[in-house]
């Protein structure tokens, strides 16, 4: 996958099918808009997906909003998923000014070589949003692409959304954000050293950092998958400040234990997924204590993903 940031200025010479939106947590809701892609894509059309560099609500209203999926993560969920352009638009005060009819004749038809767009019927472009499904297609035959809009996705409850999935990861309710994902809730990173006390208690763990932008469930214990070069492995994994080792004052970490596993991995880059709530994050009054609980939480994951097969 080709990722294009940090410029405006950019040519894509091969025919290609756009999707645009933030995609701050892909999820099922999205699912249609990409399963269109790859009608086109089967037709000759390389896949594209155009988002921000940032958040659009810090530029606008000076949000530090945290998000579901950092640019790194939509980096790899989009490889994944066959995406071959990747356009990280710089959103400021001056791309925020381009006017909808500029942004489709500059950047769709002209940078991006567009020939088809698949996209929400929500969707907005240009200053003040005012580009819409509409809009696109009433352009559609002067610039010789094709329109394709596609509804929101209801569940049995309502629409999916990531304002849904964001309340639900709040909540710690990661089961129910992980109806609504196409991927299980996740942090992408590289393992970093940690105190290496897990291996003094025959408990070794792997840590990540996640990206302050993140949104981290509540502190606590989850079960929990991680992807390693391909290879899957079930674990568990404690989001906290390790509060037994006077870690309060220190940032949150994700620290991973996975089963049966010793192999030395620093500076690997792979992926936690999180699956289910297991308890809160818990000070003890001693190593031992914390060992004897960590025993039976993972005890208790063996069982789980035994039961629950995730591979």
């Amino acid at each position: 996958m080709q990722i294009i940031k940090d410029t405006i200025n950019f040519r894509i010479d091969e025919p290609t099918v756009v999707t645009i939106g933030k995609f701050d947590g892909i999820h099922k809701g999205h699912a249609a808009i990409f399963e269109r892609m790859k009608r086109y894509r089967d037709k000759g059309l390389k896949p594209v997906v155009f988002t921000f560099d940032m958040p659009v609500s810090r530029v606008i209203h000076g949000i530090n909003s945290r998000v579901l999926t950092t640019r790194s993560e939509k980096r790899y969920i989009f490889d994944q998923m066959g995406v071959e352009y990747l356009i990280e638009f710089p959103f400021n005060e001056m791309t925020a000014s381009i006017s909808a009819e500029e942004f489709i004749d500059d950047f769709m038809v002209e940078s991006m070589n567009m020939k088809a767009i698949v996209m929400g019927r929500d969707c907005r472009f240009g200053h003040r949003g005012v580009g819409t499904p509409d809009m696109l297609a009433r352009y559609a035959h002067n610039y010789g692409y094709e329109v394709e809009i596609v509804d929101k996705l209801k569940d049995s409850h309502d629409l999916i959304s990531s304002t849904r999935i964001r309340e639900f990861v709040e909540k710690g309710d990661i089961v129910h954000a992980n109806e609504l994902l196409l991927y299980p809730y996740f942090f992408y990173g590289t393992v970093v050293e940690g105190n290496k006390l897990g291996r003094t208690i025959g408990i070794p763990t792997i840590n990540l950092i996640p990206r302050e932008i993140k949104l981290l469930p509540p502190n606590g214990v989850y079960y929990s998958q991680v992807e390693l070069n391909g290879e899957r492995l079930s674990a568990i994994t404690n989001i906290g400040r390790k509060p037994t080792l006077g870690g309060t004052d220190t940032a949150t970490g994700i620290e991973t234990y996975i089963y049966d596993f010793n192999r030395d991995i620093y500076g690997e880059e792979l992926t936690v997924s999180l699956y289910e709530y297991v308890r809160p994050e818990m000070k003890f009054n001693s190593l031992d204590e914390l060992k004897q609980q960590l025993d039976k939480d993972i005890g208790k994951g063996e069982k789980w993903h035994k039961n629950n097969p995730l591979l």
